[in-house]
């Protein structure tokens, strides 16, 4: 099972590693909005915390999640907005209420995860009725950069996972060559 090496964090903080695409972009194309509460799942070093952050605004709150604390360690160090709260978490055990956000992220984690359908239970629960789940994750194939092509997940794969836990309106959608989204409604 591919897991990301902290020692290459500056690979996450790449302004092209979506392509053209922006985090700010992709994050209003989700329907993230002022005064949301989002939790980003697997946050890194922040590339979508902090732009999601100022979408939110100072009423919002950003739960940036991750199990490595290299990579909380590595968030702070580049000034955490006063909205961004970082939260070690377990890999099924996040330390949030149930309903706690809006929004859930899960941006090229969920393929790192050791029990697909639990990880996806344990985001559920943190995402309010009516709430959004999003999944970037890495199209299956062989490529020079990210995990193996054994250890990535089709896009199918993830429609399955969230229509198993139950969420509805399960869209999916390719973000360039080399990535995809899929949302769906809690």
């Amino acid at each position: 099972m591919h897991k990301f090496n902290p020692a290459h964090i500056g690979k996450l903080l790449r302004k092209d590693r979506l392509g053209a695409m922006s985090p700010e972009a992709l994050l209003r194309s989700l329907g993230l909005k002022e005064g949301d509460k989002l939790a980003d799942v697997g946050c890194g070093p922040g590339f979508f915390a902090i732009p999601g952050a100022a979408i939110i605004g100072p009423r919002g709150t950003v739960y940036a999640i991750d199990t490595q604390q290299e990579m909380l360690d590595s968030l702070k160090e580049q000034g955490v907005p006063a909205n961004v709260v970082p939260v070690k978490s377990a890999e099924h055990s996040i330390p949030l209420e149930g309903g706690s956000a809006d929004m859930a992220l899960i941006a090229f984690a969920l393929h790192e995860a050791t029990d697909k359908v639990l990880f996806i239970e344990e985001v559920k629960r943190v995402v309010k009725k009516g709430g959004i789940i999003a999944v970037l994750d890495w199209k299956k194939q062989e490529e020079e950069h990210g995990p193996p092509a054994e250890d990535r997940l089709t896009e199918g794969e993830v429609e399955a996972l969230l229509s198993g836990a139950g969420f509805s309106a399960v869209r999916s959608a390719s973000l360039n060559e080399s990535h995809y989204r899929v949302s769906a409604v809690k």
